[in-house]
């Protein structure tokens, strides 16, 4: 748009160059006494003094008793200009038409036929320009024009990364003040913000506040709720053991029951209120270590090896949960081992989320594939032989469930059970 409007004012112009020069040379030329064209004219452009410069101007008679011919000094031969049947003259004797020029050049002509004195002598006047000049002034305007506006574009372009990266600055600190709370290692955002993003950390925070008081309001929930039935159901097994008799033996087993069936649904509870926080974190090898080296005390007879993560690994969770699982497969590895039981903890991957693995191993009897899924139903006993209630592995795996992990049971190389639990992790 630009170009074209630049070319429609540039032929205007040139246009209204050639007119004002066709004027001139009317002006300046006349008939002397003899009938010949005379005249010295000077249109005030050195280019009509330069050879085959592409700007021409003549003077030819068209009347009989009219002689002589004028042209500039840079018109060295003729050029051609068609018939008036081709071009016709406009109502004021005056067309415009485009030839070669003496070089070749792209030459634009305008030409009018004048009379020059009483007698109506005529003669043909013709100032030429050369167009390639003009072609040339608007291909290197219009090239200019696409430099300035690339490098525009490209400055624009610039300035607007560097706008958006500096408005982005405040919400990738917003990004490293939510990892640091991810990770544990702070308790809310904290730092200045724009008034743009201050919003958004104040409801940010306002959310993890309200998510931690939902935890221990869930806490003191199950506190309460545990206490206040600890009684009455001391007062029934206490009852139930004072009969002594085959009903107190069942209402014994039916308040122990109830007991394991409280604690494990309050316990769920409680993980369910907190299994979406971004505050809790546990370390991973300080917990283990402490519940191997109890265990390896309270079972001496038991060979307890611990095969600790190369890296740190951190727990998106409660402590006190972690240690529920694993005291619980230990407890049942230990139960079932002959004599080896070993704990091995390494990273793990899924759906591109960091997690770990915990396999614990033994060298018992095993379970059968087929027995595997039934192993893990509450009250399930596969072996009566041996003390329990049948709800060890199936807390573990209510456990890992609430937190998106697995539990898988299998064949281990030592001959026994291997049970592997994948948890996520804290990045």
């Amino acid at each position: 748009m630009i170009v074209a409007l630049y070319r429609q004012t540039s032929e205007r112009g040139f246009e209204s160059l050639l007119s004002a020069h066709l004027f001139n040379l009317i002006g300046s030329v006349g008939v002397s006494a003899n009938g010949s064209l005379t005249g010295s004219p000077d249109l005030g452009d050195l280019r009509f003094s330069e050879p085959q410069s592409g700007w021409y101007w003549s003077v030819e008679p068209l009347s009989r008793g009219l002689t002589g011919e004028l042209r500039s000094l840079s018109m060295m031969g003729p050029i051609p200009s068609p018939t008036t049947a081709e071009v016709p003259f406009d109502v004021s004797f005056q067309r415009t038409y485009r030839t070669r020029g003496i070089a070749g050049e792209d030459l634009e002509v305008i030409e009018n036929e004048f009379v020059l004195d009483t007698l109506n002598r005529v003669a043909r006047f013709r100032v030429m320009g050369n167009r390639s000049e003009l072609e040339a002034e608007i291909a290197n305007f219009q090239w200019q024009l696409f430099t300035y506006l690339s490098l525009f574009g490209l400055g624009t372009i610039v300035i607007n990364a560097a706008v958006i990266l500096l408005g982005l600055r405040p919400l990738a600190r917003v990004r490293e003040a939510l990892a640091k709370v991810r990770e544990g290692t702070a308790q809310r955002l904290g730092g200045s913000f724009p008034s743009e993003i201050a919003p958004l950390a104040n409801e940010t925070n306002a959310l993890i506040e309200n998510n931690r008081r939902i935890v221990e309001r869930s806490r003191t929930q199950v506190g309460n709720l545990a206490h206040s039935l600890k009684t009455p159901l001391a007062v029934l097994l206490n009852e139930a053991r004072s009969m002594g008799d085959e009903r107190g033996r069942i209402i014994a087993e039916q308040a122990t029951a109830m007991q394991s069936q409280l604690e494990h649904y309050l316990q769920r509870a409680r993980i369910a209120a907190q299994r979406d926080s971004v505050v809790y974190r546990t370390p991973l090898r300080p917990l283990l270590e402490r519940m191997v080296r109890v265990m390896s005390k309270l079972n001496s007879g038991i060979d307890l090896t611990y095969a600790p993560p190369a890296a740190e690994v951190v727990f998106a969770g409660e402590g006190e949960d972690l240690e529920e699982i694993v005291g619980n497969l230990l407890e049942n590895a230990i139960k079932w081992a002959r004599g080896r039981v070993s704990v091995v903890v390494a990273p793990a991957a899924r759906d591109a989320h960091p997690m770990f693995a915990i396999a614990i191993e033994d060298d018992g009897p095993g379970i059968p594939d087929e027995k595997a899924r039934e192993a893990l139903q509450r009250g399930k006993r596969l072996d009566e032989t041996k003390p329990g209630t049948g709800l060890g592995l199936a807390i573990v795996s209510d456990l890992v469930r609430e937190y998106g992990g697995t539990l898988e049971l299998g064949r281990s190389s030592l001959g026994g059970l291997k049970a592997v639990v994948l948890l996520r992790s804290v990045q």
